[in-house]
C-alpha cells in the first residue's frame, strides 16, 4: 500500500499526458442533447463517482444520478436512458453488476464511457468509449493509486467536455502536488484514533467523495467504524452522536463551501470535539498552499492514506491484506 500511494503522482502524470485521447472521446461522445448523467461504481470507485458528480453538475450543469445496478441485476428493470451520459468507474472491470448495468445503458441508447484500470475487461468491452487509468497492477487489497487515478481521469474527462482551461491547468499541476503531499504527516490523528469508538470524516461538495473514501479506508484497514458525510449533514442528526470518543476529520476547500466548513469547525472546537482540519487559515493538519478546489480533494487523499497505512502497521495490522476481504469483489 505504501509503495502504491507513492506511485499515484506518476499515474496522474500519465493520465495528463493522454489528454488528446480523452479530448477525442469527449468530442465523439458529446453532451449537447444529454438530459442527464448517470454515474455507476461501487466502493472506492463509487467515491470517485461522488467526486465526479459534483464536477459534472458544476462544470457541465447536467443533473447526475447514482446508478443502482441491482435495478438491472436483481429487479430486471431496464432504465430509459436514451441520449443520457452513462459513466461507469471500475478498477478491475469485472464485477458482473457493473457489466450488466453498462450493457443495459448502452442498449437503451445511452452514451457509455468506462473509466477503468483494466482496459481488457468485460466492463470496458461493454462501453462505447474507454478512458484508461493505466495505474498498473495494484497488489494491496486497499485501492489507493487507482482511486486517485479514477478521480483524475474523471476530472480530465469533464475538463474536455466543458473545454475548461482552468481545470486542465489544475490537472497539469496535480502530479507535482501529489508528489509533495507525500511529505505531509497526518499521524497526529492516530492518537485520537487509538481511543476512538467511531470516526466521522466530513467535507462538502467536491470533497465529499474523498471524505467517504477516507472513512472507508479507516474501516477497512484500521477496523474502526467510520462514516464519511457532508459537513452540512454533520450539522443535523449525526451531530448528536459526537462525543470525546468520536474524532472528526474534516477537509476544507477554497470554494463556495469554505465559510460553512469554517463555521462548523469553530463550533466543534467550542464543544471540545477532537477535530482534525485540513485546509484554510485554521487548519490543524499539515497542508500545501491551496490550489484548485477541483483537484485539492484528490491531493488530500495522499496524506490520509499514508496516515492510515502507518497507523495500521503501528497497531500490528497488515494494511495490504485486511481480514475477510479480497481484491476483486464480484457483486451480482
Amino acid at each position: 500500500m505504501a509503495s502504491e500511494i507513492g506511485e499515484s503522482a506518476d499515474v496522474v502524470a500519465k493520465i495528463v499526458r493522454n489528454r488528446a485521447a480523452t479530448r477525442d472521446i469527449a468530442q465523439r461522445a458529446g453532451i449537447g442533447s444529454a438530459p442527464l448523467c448517470v454515474v455507476c461504481g461501487r466502493g472506492s470507485s463509487g467515491h470517485a463517482g461522488v467526486f465526479l458528480r459534483y464536477l459534472v453538475e458544476t462544470r457541465l450543469r447536467l443533473p447526475v444520478s447514482a446508478s443502482a445496478p441491482s435495478v438491472i441485476t436483481a429487479f430486471r428493470t431496464p432504465l430509459m436512458l436514451r441520449h443520457a451520459l452513462f459513466i461507469v468507474i471500475s478498477q478491475s472491470g469485472r464485477s458482473p453488476d457493473l457489466v450488466a448495468a453498462t450493457r443495459s445503458a448502452r442498449a437503451a441508447g445511452a452514451r457509455t464511457i468506462a473509466i477503468v484500470n483494466a482496459t481488457s475487461s468485460p466492463v470496458a468491452d461493454e462501453a462505447e468509449f474507454v478512458v484508461p487509468i493505466e495505474a498498473g497492477q495494484e497488489h494491496s487489497v486497499a485501492a489507493t493509486k487507482t482511486v486517485i487515478g479514477s478521480m483524475a481521469a474523471g476530472a480530465g474527462l469533464v475538463a474536455e467536455l466543458a473545454e475548461d482551461r482552468a481545470l486542465r491547468s489544475a490537472l497539469d499541476r496535480l502530479p507535482d502536488r501529489l508528489h509533495r503531499a507525500l511529505a505531509l504527516d497526518w499521524c497526529k490523528i492516530a492518537d485520537d484514533l487509538a481511543k476512538a469508538s467511531a470516526v466521522f470524516v466530513a467535507a462538502r461538495g467536491l470533497g465529499l467523495g474523498s471524505a467517504r473514501e477516507i472513512a472507508l479506508k479507516l474501516s477497512e484497514i484500521l477496523r474502526l467504524p467510520s462514516i464519511g458525510l457532508s459537513a452540512a449533514e454533520l450539522q443535523h442528526g449525526p451531530r448528536a452522536a459526537l462525543s470525546s470518543r468520536t474524532p472528526v476529520v474534516m477537509m476544507r476547500l477554497m470554494d463556495e463551501t469554505a465559510a460553512t466548513v469554517d463555521a462548523l469547525a469553530e463550533e466543534l472546537r467550542e464543544q471540545k470535539i477532537a477535530l482534525h482540519l485540513c485546509g484554510g487559515p485554521h487548519g490543524s493538519l499539515p497542508w500545501l498552499a491551496e490550489d484548485d478546489p477541483a483537484t485539492d480533494p484528490i491531493t488530500m487523499l495522499v496524506p490520509a492514506y499514508r496516515m492510515i497505512e502507518q497507523t495500521a502497521r503501528a497497531c500490528g495490522f497488515d494494511p495490504d491484506r485486511p481480514p475477510r476481504l479480497s481484491k476483486i469483489t464480484e457483486t451480482f
